[in-house]
Order: structure tokens, then sequence, then C-alpha cells
């Protein structure tokens, strides 16, 4: 679910967040930064955590129809359950180790926020793809996945309510919900109707080492931030330290890290890495800024013989 760019975001978080806190020490900004890479996992939870109110929500809406006065007001399908026995609903809804993961976290917040669960299940009862699949002859796992798809990427996904919520409820979420719900696509279009149920508690990291990874880059930036602030002297002609924003001056910080003390790297890997991430965190302007910076730096440190880049095709 985490990738090495999305790492690397969560340790220029963590920079940011604390920076103006010199007297915190590592161990501390290393707890912060677990804390917030495992957030991406109870956010992955919620937004599965949602189908299940979200099916209640039309449960709820079917008996209220059948129990109404006005035969207006009742419901005009054939079968209005379709929707909350839709089998790939039920798949996700219905899941022991999700059971068990929602109710270790104490998993409340939709309960507590029904008005986004209704406002999601108003838009979705109301739109054309929905009422097509409520009125074919039949339906089998292959329109039921399509539909709940349809739900989370159209409806779910970017409604602004819930994004607005997120922000509130973590601020570092608002940066992993579009990484969050990316994933989560991909593993509905993966699901398949025998699929085993440990398939919706995928690992946080493939690979260990990308953890590893994380806290050795927070770790050399903070034990060596001065010695790492004195490289950018004299490189930024036009730029005195004073005015390089924080962003941009953290953001060059990790860059110089990557390619002094971490050989494994690709200086390429380095540099376009810390462009794209300061396309998003930064303005335009300060990407090539940053970009130039770093690729005169590599250059100079090659020179210098103080690259000691290993591995096979790193360059």
């Amino acid at each position: 679910m985490l990738t090495r760019r999305h790492i690397r975001i969560k340790v220029l978080q963590t920079l940011y967040a604390l920076q103006k806190s010199p007297e915190i020490a590592l161990d501390s900004q290393r707890r912060f930064l677990k804390k917030s890479m495992d957030g991406i996992y109870s956010l992955y939870l919620l937004q599965l955590h949602f189908f299940k109110y979200f099916r209640d929500w039309s449960l709820r809406e079917v008996q209220a129809r059948q129990k109404a006065y006005l035969e207006t007001s009742k419901s005009t399908f054939s079968d209005p359950f379709r929707f909350y026995n839709n089998s790939f609903l039920t798949q996700i809804t219905e899941s022991k180790v999700l059971l068990d993961q929602w109710d270790r976290r104490k998993m409340k917040q939709w309960y507590l926020n029904e008005k986004y669960v209704a406002n999601v299940h108003s838009s979705f009862t109301a739109s054309d793809a929905y009422l097509d699949y409520m009125n074919l002859e039949e339906v089998g796992y292959a329109e039921d996945k399509e539909i709940v798809m349809l739900l989370f990427r159209d409806y779910l996904a970017p409604d602004e309510g819930i994004y607005d919520f997120i922000e509130d409820e973590q601020l570092t979420w608002v940066d992993d919900y579009p990484v969050v719900n990316t994933f989560i696509l991909k593993r509905i279009n993966a699901a398949r109707k025998q699929t085993e149920d440990s398939f919706w508690l995928p690992e946080l990291v493939t690979d260990e080492d990308d953890i590893n990874f994380g806290t050795n880059l927070l770790s050399k930036v903070v034990l060596k931030y001065a010695d790492y602030a004195k490289e950018i002297e004299g490189k930024t002609p036009n730029w005195d330290q004073d005015r390089i924003a924080e962003m941009d001056k953290l953001l060059l910080i990790l860059g110089i890290s990557e390619l002094l003390d971490f050989p494994s790297i690709p200086i390429k890997v380095t540099l376009n890495e810390y462009l794209e991430i300061a396309k998003e965190y930064s303005t335009p302007k300060s990407s090539l800024f940053i970009n130039g910076i770093l690729d005169r730096l590599s250059t100079t440190y090659e020179e210098q013989g103080r690259l000691n880049k290993s591995g096979r095709g790193l360059l």
C-alpha cells in the first residue's frame, strides 16, 4: 500500500510538523513517523467501514418505504432488497477479518456522522446507474461488484463532505486519501467470488526495507541537519537561506541526505522523486528550483568523489 514516494512524504510531514520543536527527541520523531504511517492503514479500514454503514442505511431506507402510508413513497423495484443483498457488498461487510479490525479499533466514525452516509446514499440511489442495476432482470457477482465499484469511485471517493470530514479527523489523511482510495479501487477490481477473507487485510508495505528506509531517512536528517544545510550555502546565488521557503529547504535537505548517505538509491531516482513531491507540496517554480539545485549538487559530489553509489544500474 505504501510506496517509497509516500514514505518520503511521511518523513517530510514529520520534519515539517516537528521542526519548530527542536527539543523533541529523535525517538519521539520516530514514533510520530510510525504513527503517521500506521494511520494510512486506519484510513483504509475506515473507508471500507463506510460500506457497512451504507449497506445498513440502504436496509433502513427500504424498510421505511415498505411502511410508507402513501403508495407513491413505496419502492417500485421488483426486488427492493437487491442492493442490500448485493453479494460483493456482503463479502466486504461480513468479512470476519474486517469485522474484527473494526471492533478492535473501535471505529464509530460513520455511526457518529451518519449524515455523510445519508448524503452519499441519496446521490447514489438517484443515479441512472443505480436504477439500471435495480431494474436488471438478473444480477450475479460481476454486476454486484461493478455497482459497488461505481459507488466507491463516483460517489464516495470524490464526495466533498467526506473529504472535509477526513481532513478534520486527521490532518495527514488528506495526503493519504487519494493513495488509499486508489488502492481500494485496485483491491475491488482484483477481488473474486472465492477470494479468501485475508485478502481484505493487505500488508502496509510489501518490503520491510521500505519501513527501514523511512526511519533511516528521518534519523539521518535529524542528526545531520546542520551538515546538510551547509551543503546548500553558496549553491543558490539568487537566494540566501533565509529566503528559501521552509518546505523547499526540507525537500533539498532530504534530497541531499539521499545523495550522500543512501548508496543503494540511484541519483536519478532521488532527483525524480523530489521533483514530483515538490510539484505537489510546493510551487511549480519551487519544483524546478529544487530539481536544479539537487542536479548541480549531484554533479559536484560526483566530481569530488563524495558519491558512493553501489549496486547494478545505479547512476
